[in-house]
């Protein structure tokens, strides 16, 4: 009877039990980093029998294959997974709209905003003939209807408002918090997370099939920190990073190859490199923005040697500029190298490369002065003849010289070799 009872009250205990809820924050553009966090996040909340994973998102868009990869674990996560566009101020611009429709429980902070979901190719493909008014291109039609064709699918499966997720693709439209609401775009407004839970409770959700009901009022709450991995991740394919990455490489190898034997630069430069090319292999870049860069850089190595700052100097300036606008695109990474960064490499390019570097070549083919070397060549005067051996006076010190000519006490001669403390010389025609 006992152990009925036991029993019994065990079964019960998950009733009495606190409920967790695991949160997530992706902020910033969307890429590998974004999709690898969601990815661990999920597995860690599954592993913890969380109630569900909640998304706490504020992103301006980002690369279609990491949302779709972030899209594929929510839609087939086993726990249901809340999306909250917040703090107030945030948005789900692009692909985050995508991650929106996708989530069991859309919800949104006053004062944010979702849409303008068109997808944007970094390298546009080449026009071809086209019936249609509209101009567009074959390849941009082709990415528009799949896009279409995949938002209204997650607006199907998640009952939510499939004219307008249209119209954010085809048309770029945007909505406050409230108008995704009344639209039926969003499930609810909350402001802060504790209000959210509270409003989730008792919530009803379609999870893989069947109806799930949330038990959110007074759960746990834990955030769910990134490791290290991930972290870096985030760091080198930020594009601000990858182009400095990119530059102290390009730098590093010049400084090596232009005075072999330094190691420091070299190893600083392939380490940067390697880092580099690992960022630039993640995110997409464009090939013209890259080859403009390294153009410019040759141009301007070009001027070091060319006496004058000329068209070279000027040119490649201007190529390095273009190169770095061009490098990485706004639209489709949601972020792009700063114009204040690139002005700033412009000019300490130009500087150095110009200035510092035209020096340093100066400096190397410059006349010896001191040192060893630095005597051959130098006028003496011959003060004391012993047979072929004689006593020279060459700056101010007394030497030990031979010559193959024959000497006189007063004469000049000029130093041609030297063997440690003894000179050998020759005579100077007057």
């Amino acid at each position: 009877m006992k152990r009925l009872i036991f029993l019994f009250l065990l079964s019960l205990l998950p009733l009495f039990a606190e409920s967790l809820i695991l949160k997530v924050e992706i902020k910033g553009a969307i890429g590998p980093a974004s999709s690898a966090v969601l990815a661990d996040a999920l597995s860690s909340a599954q592993e913890q029998d969380a109630e569900a994973l909640l998304i706490e998102l504020d992103t301006p868009g980002g690369l279609s294959t990491s949302m779709r990869e972030m899209i594929q674990a929510i839609t087939n996560s086993s726990i249901p997974v809340i999306t909250y566009v917040a703090p107030k101020g945030a948005r789900a611009a692009s692909a985050g709209t995508y991650l929106l429709y996708a989530s069991h429980v859309a919800a949104m902070s006053p004062g944010t905003n979702l849409g303008a979901a068109t997808p944007i190719s970094l390298i546009q493909p080449p026009k071809q003939a086209d019936t249609n008014a509209s101009g567009a291109t074959t390849g941009e039609k082709k990415a528009v209807n799949d896009a279409v064709a995949y938002i209204t699918s997650l607006a199907q499966m998640n009952d939510r408002n499939v004219t307008w997720a249209i119209k954010a693709v085809e048309s770029a439209e945007s909505l406050s918090a409230e108008d995704a609401l009344k639209l039926g775009v969003i499930d609810l407004i909350a402001d802060n997370t504790a209000e959210l839970l509270e409003k989730l409770d008792g919530r009803t959700v379609k999870l893989q099939g069947t109806l799930v009901e949330l038990h959110t009022k007074g759960s746990q709450l834990d955030i769910f920190e990134a490791d290290w991995k991930h972290r870096l991740l985030a760091t080198i394919t930020d594009p601000n990073i990858a182009y400095i990455l990119l530059l102290i490489a390009m730098y590093g190898i010049f400084f090596e190859l232009m005075n072999p034997g330094a190691i420091v630069p070299g190893v600083i430069g392939v380490i940067s490199g390697v880092i580099a090319l690992y960022a630039l292999n993640m995110i997409p870049f464009n090939y013209a923005g890259l080859l403009l860069i390294i153009l410019g850089i040759a141009f301007m190595v070009s001027e070091v040697f060319i006496s004058g700052f000329g068209v070279l100097g000027i040119g490649g300036v201007v190529a390095f500029a273009f190169g770095s606008l061009l490098l990485f695109d706004a639209d489709t990474l949601g972020s792009s190298v700063s114009l204040p960064l690139v002005i700033a490499f412009s000019l300490v390019s130009l500087a150095f490369f110009i200035l510092v570097m035209r020096l340093f070549i100066r400096s190397r083919s410059a006349k010896v002065v001191t040192g060893a070397e630095e005597m051959v060549g130098a006028v003496g005067e011959v003060i004391e003849s012993d047979g072929k051996e004689y006593r020279v006076l060459c700056h101010g010190e007394t030497w030990r010289a031979t010559s193959e000519s024959t000497l006189t006490v007063g004469q000049k001669v000029q130093v041609i070799e030297r063997h440690g403390l003894i000179l050998t010389v020759k005579p100077i025609e007057e």
